[in-house]
């Protein structure tokens, strides 16, 4: 057993995920991914189980692992009971401990997703916030939300948002304990060591390609991460 795959196979994900795979393909057929992608779950599941550590090493630098949309269609009709989206989520973890994300265009966007979504959370509880959303980064807002946000007091209330307030309601500020609760789940599961990662090997190939990674969503690093998005070579043939 080689090193990636015996560290694969400590990933608990990894070992509810399959067991009695028998390449029927059914996992394939019903995949929403695979209607749009290059991708094939059974092709996946075929992989782990040759234990070949050249492919899996393949896998974990490639783009295919981050096509997942982890909808777990393939469990429900899945006649072996196995599920390839539980073994995505154990290469993906697996990509991200070794840095061999940062060898392909959908792996390196795990930074934009981390600043974006996960720095969103700690910061205010919301995985998405409207203070975090402008045409600068989301230009398809267009000039109707640039109006939207500087007219936020008198809009938000009429749509029942609670922007900012005490109490319940949508848009409502989440408690600095709330936050430090969060905070120390993201400890204890390992969610700011994966972080740490992100940001460790994304600032080592930021550096291979000649840019500057920063810490925050101007640099030219994460910009090229957050838009760069090559639909030739994503999309299904």
């Amino acid at each position: 057993m080689g090193l990636l795959f015996e560290k694969l196979n400590q990933d608990i994900r990894f070992i509810e995920g399959i067991s009695a795979c028998i390449n029927c393909g059914t996992c394939t057929a019903i995949c929403p991914a695979a209607e749009v992608y290059d991708y094939q779950p059974r092709a996946i599941a075929e992989i782990v189980q040759s234990r070949d550590e050249d492919a899996l090493r393949e896998l974990l630098a490639g783009d295919t692992i981050w096509y997942c949309g982890e909808c777990m269609s393939c469990k429900t009709r899945c006649p072996r009971q196995n599920a390839p989206g539980m073994i995505i989520q154990a290469l993906r973890s697996l990509s991200i401990e070794t840095g061999l994300f940062v060898e392909s265009e959908k792996g390196r966007q795990q930074l934009a997703l981390k600043r974006m979504v996960g720095e969103s959370i700690l910061e205010t509880g919301y995985c998405v916030h409207f203070d975090h959303i402008d045409t600068g980064l989301f230009p398809e807002q267009g000039p109707v939300w640039d109006w939207e946000k500087a007219n936020a007091a008198k809009i938000l209330p009429k749509v029942g948002a609670n922007y900012q307030g005490e109490g319940p309601g949508a848009l409502r500020k989440v408690s600095q304990d709330d936050l430090d609760e969060l905070k120390r789940i993201f400890e204890v599961t390992g969610g700011m060591e994966w972080f740490s990662k992100i940001e460790e090997h994304s600032a080592r190939k930021a550096g291979e390609m000649g840019m500057e990674s920063g810490t925050g969503k101007d640099s030219e690093y994460f910009k090229s991460v957050f838009t760069k998005n090559d639909n030739t070579r994503h999309s299904k043939k």
